[in-house]
Parts: C-alpha cells; sequence; structure tokens
C-alpha cells in the first residue's frame, strides 16, 4: 500500500504561480510513473501531467508550456509547478501513481482556487 500526501494548494490570483508537493510512502518510489490529475466541480477528473521513472514528462494541451512536472526520486517526492495560472485552472489536484505490476494509488487532493 503507497500512500500520497499532497500540499502546496491555495488561492492564487489570476496571473500567479503555485507549487504542488505529492510525498510517497514507499521505498519504491521510482518504479511508479507519477501524475498529476484534477477534477473541476461538476466535471470528470482530468490528465494534467505525468513523468516516468526516467523523467519523461507528458502534458495536457491546456497546460502546455504553464506547468512543469518533476520529481526527486531521492525524497519520493513528485512536483507540479504552475504558472500563469488561469480561473479555470481551479480545481482539486490529485497525485497518482502508477506501476503495472504494483497497481494504482491516489492522494486525497489538494485544492486550488484561482480568482481575483
Amino acid at each position: 500500500q503507497v500512500q500520497l500526501v499532497e500540499s502546496g494548494g491555495g488561492l492564487v490570483q489570476p496571473g500567479g504561480s503555485l507549487r504542488l508537493s505529492c510525498a510517497a510512502s514507499t521505498s519504491i518510489f521510482s518504479l511508479y510513473v507519477m501524475g498529476w490529475y484534477r477534477q473541476a466541480p461538476g466535471k470528470q477528473r482530468e490528465f494534467v501531467a505525468s513523468v516516468t521513472n526516467n523523467g519523461r514528462t507528458n502534458y495536457a494541451d491546456s497546460v502546455k508550456g504553464r506547468f512543469t512536472i518533476s520529481r526527486d526520486n531521492a525524497k519520493n517526492t513528485v512536483y507540479l509547478q504552475m504558472n500563469s495560472l488561469k480561473p479555470e485552472d481551479t480545481a482539486v489536484y490529485y497525485c497518482n501513481a502508477v506501476s503495472a505490476p504494483l497497481g494504482t494509488y491516489w492522494g486525497q487532493g489538494t485544492q486550488v482556487t484561482v480568482s481575483s
């Protein structure tokens, strides 16, 4: 069982920045593909970004050029740097860990609100 704990959410003005963190309780963190998803009120959860164990990244078109995902395998932590935030980025952001043989895990989520 892997526990994922997100932090770093909050209220920010349009155009501002936030950095989300997700700490994983596993000594084999490097075996997981790590990702971020988000869910806005009344909408389905959607993919935001992912990073493989060797650092290959993938982004949703809506966040390309504004968000950056990274991981620190020594700290069992994945990050999401969010710049140029827009009101439509408002959502609960969830951390995700996936490994084909080991399973899929989700964090509890952290609220990001972009508003003036």
